[in-house]
């Protein structure tokens, strides 16, 4: 089966589109990724997202227009992928959409809200799509997140020792899998979403993220502010746990900021991206990892990775591209194979990952032009993942 998968993280910067061939064979999946590319959004959306997302208030006018709006991007993004990566033939999209509110009330999640209506992608493309992956794992009790837990356990299944896979989007997120132990997934804190909130704010807007961690590298850590962001609850909370920028925005930095008035915007920065380093390292020192997949845009950060390195001694950081799966493209990867498992009547959480009562098939399906013909229901989920490079 030949797969889109379009996501869209945290950080908002732009769509990410990915196609796979994806098969199984016995207890394992086989994925051959064919090409990848990036979207942005167009900079009036763009704008509406920064302006509608927590802590603003908003309208249901605006919530309409967003979820039409992001739509008619994600369908443009589909369109370019079935064109440019799939020479014009795939099967199935699967749209994450864009998160706008990870609804999150003591640790227990009520709700999740992605936007980004699938009728726009399933008219661009003909194609049948799978969207609103998250809240069927709510409905059973889970965070709803992270969902790319199930590609991480059955990618790290075949890693020696207590290997784990962080992503560094907006928020960032580790996967866990100790020999003889249920995988375990979870976010760990904030990856990149405060330090671009701050960057933001300093520029005025001119810039939008800290680009090859140069404002970092230029700042020195202000500890009194790490003592005050470290003091968050949130890091004490048990796993499975999960957040967003619901709770890690820029008026929840400048209150912590009060404590520290003076602290210049390049040691903010640096400041911001120690926090994400030092909070992912302790997540990993709980649970006794021993090697670390890394992925998401945080990678292109060479500051937050020697910290993250720093943070971790005798710890190896390797990246996803080392085992077929592009750094950039590993969400969207992630959403394909979770939408290929839903058309095959998979689930497609771990409860151990995200703390629902029961693992649960996962979104809604929109029909595209043709009527809509599943797979056979598969009977046993796949354990492992093994990705097929390409034969050019």
């Amino acid at each position: 089966m030949r797969v889109i998968g379009l996501m869209s993280g945290t950080s908002y910067d732009a769509i990410e589109a990915a196609a796979a061939d994806l098969s199984l064979d016995g207890d394992t999946l086989l994925m051959r990724p064919l090409a990848h590319l990036s979207v942005p959004y167009p900079d009036d959306l763009l704008d509406l997202i920064a302006a509608t997302l927590p802590p603003a208030a908003t309208t249901t006018q605006a919530l309409c227009a967003l979820d039409t709006g992001v739509g008619q991007a994600f369908a443009g993004a589909a369109e370019r992928a079935l064109r440019e990566l799939c020479d014009g033939t795939a099967d199935l999209v699967v749209s994450h959409g864009q998160t706008m509110h990870h609804w999150v009330e003591d640790g227990i999640v009520r709700g999740t809200l992605q936007l980004g209506q699938p009728a726009w992608i399933a008219e661009a493309t003909g194609l049948p799509v799978v969207s609103d992956l998250r809240s069927r794992d709510v409905a059973a009790g889970g965070q709803g997140a992270p969902l790319v837990g199930m590609i991480d356990t059955l990618l790290l299944r075949a890693l020696p020792g207590t290997p784990a896979a962080l992503n560094l989007g907006g928020i960032a997120n580790v996967t866990v899998l100790a020999p003889g132990a249920d995988p375990l997934a979870f976010d760990t804190g904030p990856a990149n979403a405060l330090m671009d909130a701050a960057v933001r704010h300093f520029t005025g807007g001119a810039a939008t993220y800290d680009q090859d961690g140069r404002r970092a590298a230029a700042g020195r850590t202000v500890p009194g502010l790490l003592r005050a962001l470290l003091d968050d609850p949130y890091y004490r909370r048990p796993a499975p746990k999960s957040t967003g920028k619901e709770h890690f925005h820029l008026p929840y930095l400048q209150r912590a900021l009060e404590a520290v008035p003076a602290a210049e915007p390049d040691d903010v920065v640096a400041t911001l991206a120690r926090l994400t380093a030092v909070t992912v390292a302790d997540a990993c020192r709980a649970h006794g990892v021993t090697g670390l997949v890394v992925s998401g845009g945080g990678t292109r950060n060479p500051v937050l990775m020697r910290m993250i390195a720093e943070e971790l001694p005798g710890v190896p950081l390797r990246p996803s591209d080392e085992l077929g799966l592009p750094s950039d493209a590993k969400e969207a990867l992630a959403f394909a194979v979770l939408g290929f498992l839903t058309a095959h009547g998979l689930p497609g959480t771990l409860p151990s990952g995200t703390g629902a009562r029961r693992a649960t098939l996962l979104g809604s399906i929109t029909p595209g032009r043709a009527p809509l013909r599943l797979p056979e229901p598969v009977a046993q989920p796949p354990r492992l993942l093994r990705v097929v490079r390409p034969s050019h």
